[in-house]
């Protein structure tokens, strides 16, 4: 148990990007009803997870981690939901042929709901309301009656949490994501594209591999692994009261667990070292992630570690940085060092989407796919360089046919942004673009294998 940790602790701490909820007794009557209600996951998929994530600091495999930048209500569908989980898996098997090396899938999935904001209200003609702050506190509608923070949007995100949670566990364990149905996870709209043929070739060199594996007795009904795969979810807590609410201690070990997911993450404009954000998750044994912004100051992070995972345990914390192309040349390799010279453990993972958000000239917020590739380039090449492990990626993606990246193998233009701009706060890779970064990211993570092999 973290020392003078309390489930409430949090409260004596300053908090940032919070909502301010004018009625208490509303908001304890929810706090309440989500403290009985069932947990969405539980404690020993946790700890499962923090193990597979030490094979990862160790350098023995690679987390993929992604899904959308902030679930909606209004776009809760399971075709969506199915949608996102196929390209997450094609991008694991991608990563696995590619690498030769298991990959840890955790979704942006079933609880990223909150979002932090650059300014709490914002101004459209002339009009000041509250910032929208994800539907699990309001509406993106620029209303007064929407803007107002509304306690019952966590039992509704709640609720859809624990549907979508359902749905991934019916897909993970249920046959879906049965490695003989490779070519059934390419969604339509990418068969025809340079990616979906790319990836009917390795599906094809797999079914072959698989062919002489059954003719040696070897199926998906020896072999679990073949038929069903380990997914995990995972976002950024933010909003504290809900997550204290779904906060349990495990009858198993007496210790505590979020069981909102099964991995929580603290945001780069959350992450002071006596915030109430890192107070409250300090105390909990969910594997944590921290997100590393250019701001981020080597003495502090060592701090911060040694708050977070102070007996310095593989996979408890992985550390996500998110630089920007121009930026983390600078930024990243003084924390690198500062880290291998104090001799933490942590995950290193790379966040190229935060960094990297521009507006384009008809006004709509996008990320260029080549300032993207750029950043996760450049961490693998300073992590080569310093003799570490560029243990995984975390992205924003969805499994619809989007357009609010530019770039990529489609030269989707600033022009045609319009046309298929669907996200409710960032943009978003698309399923072809998510497919060609796996590829390229497979082509790094085979030369660090290669290296490795002939250094040896």
């Amino acid at each position: 148990m973290s020392v003078n940790w309390k489930l409430d602790s949090w409260r004596e701490h300053e908090i940032r990007q919070v909502p301010k909820y004018d009625n208490k007794h509303h908001l304890d009557t929810v706090e309440d009803k989500l403290r009985l209600s069932p947990p969405l996951v539980f404690a020993g998929e946790a700890r499962t997870l923090r193990d597979y994530l030490g094979r990862v600091a160790e350098g023995e495999a690679f987390l993929l981690q992604g899904g959308d930048c902030a679930e909606s209500f209004a776009e809760f569908r399971a075709d969506n939901i199915r949608d996102t989980f196929k390209v997450l898996l094609q991008m694991a098997v991608t990563l696995t042929f590619g690498a030769s090396c298991p990959i840890v899938k955790v979704g942006r999935l079933a609880g990223q709901f909150a979002k932090p904001r650059s300014a709490p209200t914002e101004i459209i003609d002339g009009i000041e309301l509250p910032s929208y702050r994800g539907d699990i506190v309001n509406d993106m509608a620029f209303t007064s009656e929407g803007r107002e923070p509304d306690p019952d949007r966590m039992l509704r995100a709640y609720n859809q949490a624990a549907s979508t949670l359902n749905l991934l566990r019916a897909f993970a364990q249920g046959g879906f994501a049965d490695l003989h149905q490779l070519h059934r996870w390419n969604l339509d709209f990418v068969k025809e594209s340079q990616q979906g043929e790319y990836y009917e070739e390795i599906a094809t060199r797999i079914d072959e591999t698989l062919g002489f594996m059954a003719a040696c007795g070897l199926t998906s009904k020896t072999i679990p692994q073949l038929r069903e795969t380990d997914f995990y979810t995972s976002h950024e807590a933010l909003l504290l009261v809900y997550e204290q609410a779904l906060t349990r201690k495990d009858s198993l070990t007496g210790l505590w667990y979020d069981c909102s997911a099964h991995m929580l993450w603290i945001g780069d404009r959350t992450r002071q070292l006596d915030s109430a954000h890192v107070e409250f998750l300090r105390g909990v044994e969910n594997p944590l992630g921290l997100k590393c912004g250019p701001s981020l100051e080597p003495n502090e992070l060592i701090k911060l570690i040694d708050i977070l995972n102070p007996k310095n345990d593989p996979g408890r914390l992985t550390l996500i940085c998110r630089m920007g192309a121009d930026g983390i040349g600078e930024h990243l390799p003084p924390l690198i060092q500062a880290v291998k010279r104090e001799g933490r453990s942590v995950v290193w993972s790379c966040d190229p989407m935060h960094g990297n958000t521009v507006k384009a000239t008809n006004g709509y917020k996008t990320r260029p796919f080549d300032m993207i590739l750029k950043e996760v380039d450049a961490f693998f090449d300073i992590h080569r360089a310093e003799g570490t492990y560029a243990g995984g990626v975390h992205i924003e993606m969805t499994g619809q046919d989007v357009t609010e990246c530019t770039g990529g193998a489609q030269a989707i233009t600033e022009e045609r942004l319009s046309d298929r701009y669907h996200t409710f706060c960032d943009p978003r890779l698309n399923a072809n673009q998510s497919l060609e970064l796996s590829f390229q990211i497979a082509e790094r993570l085979k030369r660090h294998r290669d290296n490795n092999s002939n250094s040896s």
